[in-house]
């Protein structure tokens, strides 16, 4: 069965509207949790095309789902859109230098402006043709916040948002066109504060405890950990609070936040209970108390070979992403290159190029191969270990653009862009009208789902009693 030529039609024509949608997005970039203006923006488009809008999923004030349809199956197509802090760059600027583009210092490093009006772009197509062909089943979007270092899907899965899901589907934008066949990392981030004892550093320091020190003596303990923990895992830090501007006062706070990832839960788990000993310690040298608060995690990625193959089969017929000339000279300045003169690619790993500025092919993979590693991670992981998950990726930015970067913030409104969205818009909507109206293709998924599952049941990396950080200081009154 082919690809439905009204399904096409229908993205091509939404397809300008959508993308002036990201670039509004992209326009007005928000952290994790503060997606507020984003989150407007995407509820007026679902509204005005009819979709029924839940606000605050799982009680968080930027999740949010749209709906249309009805009955049995529930296919949900996921989106995001916030930014990262600090890579502000001006539209289509390649300069050497970082050239802020807003005051704000935000940017849409990863591309979620694109990846959130794609699946937005995906599940409206999709809602158009069941009106069309009179066809039963339920399309949902889900507009989910905060993916980056905070995994607002692991709150929203763990509140239930996606229980009654047969199947999910979503991409990421990126420097290649493809399935994602990739593992990714699970990961648990938290702070740990000490607290010591004020004292005149230079008068009587015997009187003070530092709690600089300790956070000092914590980060050289984890160094010499990184020797002795497996290699696919990672450990990552930030210093939040150094106590203090006066080298004369014995630091009587200092604060950090921490990642540690790992293959699966169970590996993550035992990592942070080393990182958290070693916390332990440099309080205990220090005669200082420490306090870790657990901000949030995410799982590795289960993969679903049935749903990664149909999907495989829907690239195959679309092909690549059409770019044209003006695409590829404008993707030039960005282009990078590995030592070996490979290209990098954005999600992780390498690649043969084309040896143009923009992948022009599609890279396939026999799903029963080694899945290459992507040492970072999602929170799609979470959503992949209750309902089945499949993901594609499509060309948006120049080969070799670091996600994460200013570079790739730089190129996420230029035409390339919009091209990769609307394609991967259509790799989305063909596999979801696919599993709506292929009852064998949903069943061998679910199977496959369940039979993973039943050997591993879902473990949520969130201990009991986490909740998102927006809701922590909600009082509930009776």
């Amino acid at each position: 069965m082919s690809v439905d030529p009204q399904l096409l039609g229908t993205i091509d024509e939404l397809g300008p509207q959508y993308a002036a949608l990201s670039d509004a997005i992209w326009d007005n970039p928000e952290l994790r949790w503060e997606e507020h203006a984003s989150v407007d923006a995407q509820i007026a488009a679902a509204e005005a095309e009819g979709f029924t809008v839940t606000r605050s999923v799982a009680g968080i004030p930027t999740a949010f789902s749209a709906e249309a349809g009805s009955g049995q199956p529930v296919i949900a197509i996921v989106g995001e859109y916030d930014a990262l802090a600090g890579l502000s760059q001006k539209s289509g600027s390649a300069v050497p230098e970082p050239e802020p583009g807003n005051e704000s210092g935000n940017g849409q490093g990863c591309g979620h402006h694109l990846l959130g009006g794609g699946s937005l772009l995906a599940a409206t197509a999709v809602k158009r043709y069941l009106d069309a062909n009179g066809l039963p089943g339920t399309v949902r979007y889900y507009g989910c916040p905060a993916e980056e270092a905070a995994a607002g899907k692991t709150f929203m899965v763990k509140e239930g948002a996606f229980d009654d899901v047969a199947a999910a589907v979503s991409w990421h934008p990126g420097d290649t066109t493809t399935v994602q066949r990739i593992r990714t990392l699970a990961y648990v981030q938290a702070y740990v504060r000490f607290t010591g004892i004020a004292a005149h550093a230079g008068v009587s320091p015997e009187r003070g405890r530092s709690a600089l020190d300790a956070l000092e003596l914590m980060n050289v303990g984890t160094n010499f950990l990184r020797e002795h923990m497996p290699s696919d895992c990672r450990i990552h830090y930030a210093i939040l609070d150094t106590g203090g501007r006066s080298p004369n006062v014995v630091q009587a706070s200092a604060e950090a936040y921490y990642l540690v990832r790992s293959p699966d839960v169970a590996g993550m788990r035992e990592l942070f209970a080393r990182v958290t000993k070693i916390a332990e310690g440099a309080a205990l040298m220090t005669e200082t108390t420490v306090e870790i608060e657990i901000d949030g995690g995410c799982s590795d990625i289960l993969p679903n070979v049935v749903l990664e193959d149909s999907m495989q089969e829907r690239l195959r017929e679309l092909g690549p992403v059409p770019f044209d000339d003006f695409d590829l000279a404008s993707a030039e300045a960005f282009v990078t290159k590995t030592a070996s003169g490979r290209t990098a690619s954005t999600l992780g790993g390498e690649f043969d190029g084309d040896g143009n500025a923009l992948h022009t092919g599609i890279v396939t993979f026999d799903a029963r191969s080694l899945r290459p590693t992507m040492t970072g991670s999602s929170d799609l992981g979470d959503v992949s270990w209750v309902t089945p998950l499949v993901q594609c990726a499509t060309a948006c930015v120049g080969v070799g653009t670091a996600a994460h970067s200013w570079q790739m913030v730089a190129q996420g409104k230029l035409p390339a862009a919009h091209k990769g969205m609307i394609h991967a818009a259509k790799i989305m909507a063909s596999t979801a009208v696919d599993l709506l109206t292929d009852a064998e293709l949903l069943a061998s998924a679910r199977k496959e789902f369940s039979t993973r599952t039943t050997q591993t049941p879902y473990d949520s990396p969130l201990p009991d009693g986490v909740v998102a950080p927006p809701l922590r200081d909600v009082v509930v009154t009776q």
